[in-house]
Parts: C-alpha cells; sequence; structure tokens
C-alpha cells in the first residue's frame, strides 16, 4: 500500500470521528503525511520515538484508517531510491549513471541516498526516501549492513535489489561482477609475466567486494601453486591514501613482491604516486594490477593495466531487476554475477632481471 493513501478524503485523508485528515493530523504533529502513514501502519522505517508519538495521537482521537478506500488507490509513485555507500570513487558515479539511464528510460525518477559507509546513516537517509513512496530501492550496503537491515527496509512494503554489494543470505535480488574470478585473473597475468611473489594492496573484509576479492587473490596464488603470505597484504580502504601507504609498506619488507593486485584503482592510483615517490616506475620497478578500470586508469602515466569489472553493465541489469520485481514482486529471486575481463596496458612487465 502507497505511503499517505488511506481514508477517504481528498489527498489522502483519514475518517474519524473527527473528521480531521492525514494531512491535517501531519501539519499539528509537525511531520509529512507520508511519515504519519508510514507510522500509522507500523513502519519500521520510522523511528520509535516518531512512531509512538503519530500512534498515540491517533488514538487520542480516534482515528479509524479507511483501509478499504486506501486499496483502491494503488499507483505507482514512478520512484526509485538509490542507496550508495560511496559516492567519490568514480565507479560509484559510473554505477548511478548507468542506472539512471535505464530507470529514466523506463519513466522513473531516481532519488539518491550516500551512507559513506556508516549503517545508521544509511538506515536515516533510506528512511527519508522511503516518506516518498518509492517502487524499489537499489542499494550497494554499507559496511556493516545486517539481513535484518535490510528486511526492516523491505517490510514497508518496498521491492530491494542489491548492486556491487551484496549481504549474504538476504534473499534479495543482486547484480554485480564476479570479484573472486575478477582478481584471479589480475594474479594470473602476473604469474604469466614471471612474478612469484605477489602483493595485494587494499583489504575490507567487512564488505562482500573485500571478502570475494581477497578469495580471488588466495584462489590465483593456489592456482599457480604459490604459497599465501599474510605479510603481502596491505591492508585498508579502497583509497588512494592506502594504495600509496601500501606500496611503500610492501616495498619495505625484507622479501618485498615484485608485483601487487589492488582492491580497486583507486588504490592503484595511490600505488603509482606511491611508485613515484620511491623513484620507481610501474612497469619497469614493479607490476601493479588494477580493478574496476574507471576511466580514469587509461590516463595515468603509465596507462594501469586493470581489471575490467564491467560496471555500465551490470548498472542496467540490477535496474532491470529492480523493474521486474516491481512489476512481479512474488517472482523468484535472481543473482546475476558478470565474469569480469583483464586489460593489459603498461603497469605490468616481467619481473626485473634477476627477482622473482
Amino acid at each position: 500500500m502507497d505511503a499517505g493513501t488511506e481514508g477517504s478524503e481528498p489527498q489522502g485523508g483519514v475518517s474519524s470521528v473527527g473528521r480531521v485528515t492525514l494531512q491535517q493530523l501531519a501539519q499539528e504533529l509537525g511531520l509529512s503525511t507520508a511519515t504519519v502513514s508510514l507510522a500509522l501502519r507500523d513502519s519500521p522505517v520510522v523511528a520509535d520515538a516518531t512512531r509512538h508519538k503519530v500512534l498515540e495521537a491517533a488514538r487520542s482521537r480516534g482515528y479509524v484508517a479507511n483501509r478499504g478506500a486506501a486499496s483502491l488507490r494503488t499507483a505507482r509513485t514512478n520512484i526509485v531510491g538509490i542507496g550508495l555507500h560511496d559516492i567519490i570513487n568514480p565507479s560509484f558515479t559510473e554505477l548511478l549513471a548507468a542506472l539512471e539511464d535505464s530507470l529514466s528510460a523506463a519513466g522513473k525518477t531516481v532519488l539518491l541516498g550516500v551512507s559513506q559507509e556508516d549503517v545508521a546513516r544509511q538506515t536515516r537517509t533510506l528512511g527519508t526516501l522511503a516518506e516518498y513512496r518509492p517502487d524499489a530501492f537499489i542499494v550497494s550496503p554499507a559496511a556493516g549492513t545486517t539481513v535484518n537491515d535490510l528486511r526492516a527496509l523491505a517490510a514497508s512494503g518496498i521491492a530491494v535489489v542489491q548492486v556491487t554489494r551484496q549481504v549474504e543470505g538476504s534473499g534479495f535480488d543482486f547484480a554485480g561482477s564476479d570479484d573472486v574470478a575478477g582478481v584471479a585473473l589480475g594474479v594470473a597475468h602476473l604469474v604469466e609475466l614471471g612474478h612469484r611473489r605477489i602483493g595485494m594492496i587494499g583489504s575490507f573484509p567487512a564488505a562482500s567486494t573485500g571478502r570475494s576479492r581477497l578469495a580471488g587473490y588466495k584462489a590465483g596464488l593456489a592456482a599457480a601453486g604459490l604459497p599465501f603470505d599474510p605479510a603481502l597484504i596491505a591492508e585498508g580502504p579502497g583509497l588512494r591514501e592506502t594504495g600509496r601507504a601500501g606500496v611503500l609498506q610492501l616495498l619495505d619488507l625484507p622479501q618485498p613482491p615484485t608485483a601487487a593486485v589492488c582492491f580497486n584503482d583507486l588504490n592503484a592510483f595511490g600505488a603509482l604516486m606511491g611508485l613515484q615517490s620511491a623513484g620507481l616506475t610501474a612497469g619497469r620497478d614493479f607490476s601493479l594490477v588494477g580493478y574496476d578500470d574507471v576511466s580514469e586508469a587509461a590516463l595515468w602515466h603509465p596507462p594501469l593495466t586493470t581489471v575490467f569489472t564491467r560496471i555500465p553493465e551490470y548498472g542496467v541489469i540490477a535496474a532491470g531487476l529492480a523493474l521486474k520485481r516491481i512489476a512481479d514482486p512474488t517472482r523468484p529471486v535472481e543473482r546475476v554475477m558478470l565474469t569480469p575481463r583483464l586489460v593489459v596496458r603498461d603497469t605490468t612487465a616481467p619481473p626485473p632481471t634477476g627477482r622473482r
């Protein structure tokens, strides 16, 4: 049922003994009609204190929602809420562009919320977006998001699709890249060039992408018969600062690696700067593989070898999954993981003579 549609009064009024409309109740409480409507239906997207205040006011005024009239008004809002955990990384601007293009072509309006890896902020932001009664949410969950967090969002009757990241076991549609296979591709490329001591820059186990990419790194090593050495992992989030510090950390080891794969392209860009600060050149003194292949990757000097995760494609797929879920809420859950591909440029080469 759409928020704000209860009652027989014009524009979503609630019938009561005093004939007070939903809009009047909202005005008295200083809330939006959508928030009051959600609270009256005990929606978990409304804060507990607000919900209690609305329910107490409704009881004191003797409100009785006219569910029969409300059921006659089931028109869609043609709004889709998008919740991203990050917007600074250019990979997410590319994802947002793909989502918006596809949804706009389908006649949908996009509302955006960004959590900045804060689950509490994500809950507040998506709760606010829910007041606009979107037909669906497309979410890249903040690190630490639980199954219950997503199910509470869906409890309001709004379709939920996950993109890029996922909360395992949540039972929602998902579109993204096969990160295990993708990072393993990068490792295999370095092994083929002759590298035997390969590091990983960036590690973020709090997110599904972090866990999958670390698994891909380990799988790539295992496929080549190489041992896993925890000392060769420079931990940290997918930021340029992490990449710069990470490559210097690896170079400072007693037995430094000759190459590294990165959690994402931002890590790789930082690592390129770190190599430059150390007087080294990627593709000559040290080999480096990024991950995502954002547009900037081809513009660096030297241009970055990286793994193309097909962000625009799975963005279109995620939009399509949302549209299908809106049309048929009972359809089977669908998960789509695209196979990445390696893009070889100039930051990878055989190890320097005498080093492997």
